[in-house]
């Protein structure tokens, strides 16, 4: 390394830091972060003496920790040190009441990024989204919004407008009546 830039660590020094899918992470890379947790330093390529840096640690994932240390897959002294405040967010299949919210959140933020401040979606189009079990969680509608936003031609989005896969789920008559919030 000629330059002497700050890692992603270092830059969180008295900060968050987020892990995203830490039960992806493999176990040589555990016992670094192990290291972190533990005595709050890290070691710079080419330095030659360790960090000191003062980070919260936030991680997620969708792996299940507890049966990954038992596989040993995970290290069991750093899945206790991660797991002081657990918090559980069930799916979004099992959330239906918050896909409205969510929409109404992603179709404002990308018509904003995309200048289409025109665009709407008619409440008679969230029914179809409420009824498909999003296994992609919120991510995935997500994606589905922006797509909408980037592809709909006209100033309304319509049923046509929708992906496949939320238009072969027809949604029962009665749930029509949901709007955004």
């Amino acid at each position: 390394a000629l330059a002497n830039k700050k890692g992603k660590i270092e830059m969180a020094d008295q900060g968050s830091l987020f892990l995203d899918e830490i039960g992806e992470m493999p176990l040589d890379l555990q016992v670094k972060m192990l290291r972190l947790i533990q005595e709050r330093e890290i070691e710079r390529i080419g330095a030659p003496n360790a960090t000191k840096v003062n980070v919260r640690i936030i991680a997620a994932t969708h792996r299940n920790l507890e049966a990954m240390v038992e596989d040993g897959t995970f290290r069991e002294d750093l899945y206790y040190r991660l797991a002081v405040i657990p918090l559980i967010l069930p799916p979004l299949r099992e959330r239906p009441d918050d896909i409205a919210e969510l929409v109404a959140i992603f179709f404002k933020k990308f018509k904003e990024r995309q200048n289409r401040l025109d665009l709407k979606v008619p409440p008679s189009l969230l029914p179809y989204f409420s009824i498909h079990r999003w296994p992609g969680n919120v991510r995935e509608l997500e994606n589905v919004v922006e797509r909408l936003v980037v592809l709909t031609p006209g100033s309304e989005v319509s049923v046509e407008d929708l992906p496949d896969f939320l238009r072969r789920e027809r949604p029962p008559l009665e749930a029509i009546h949901l709007e955004l919030p």
